[in-house]
């Protein structure tokens, strides 16, 4: 795999996920704030601990769901920043 990717990805608590990058960086993320902020039937499930830490690595990303509910840029991800849009 070429470029940045996640290695790894462990949940932190409180619906955060602190991610391992392939540069040798780490981000810790707090996906409950972006679901609460942008509320959808697909992404408010993750709200529950349980599912939210159903999440795992493809392709280099974090991804939630069968068919990719949930998913960021991995940019914003490096960066410390899941943005709308």
């Amino acid at each position: 795999m070429n470029g940045l990717h996640i290695i790894k990805a462990v949940a932190t608590g409180n619906l955060c996920v602190l991610l391992y990058f392939s540069d040798n960086t780490q981000q810790n993320i707090n996906v409950g704030d972006y679901i609460m902020k942008h509320p959808h039937p697909q992404y408010n499930k993750y709200l529950n601990p349980k599912k939210f830490a159903t999440f795992k690595i493809e392709n280099g990303n974090i991804v939630w769901g069968k068919n990719w509910d949930l998913i960021f840029p991995i940019e914003q991800l490096h960066k410390g920043e899941i943005k709308e849009g």
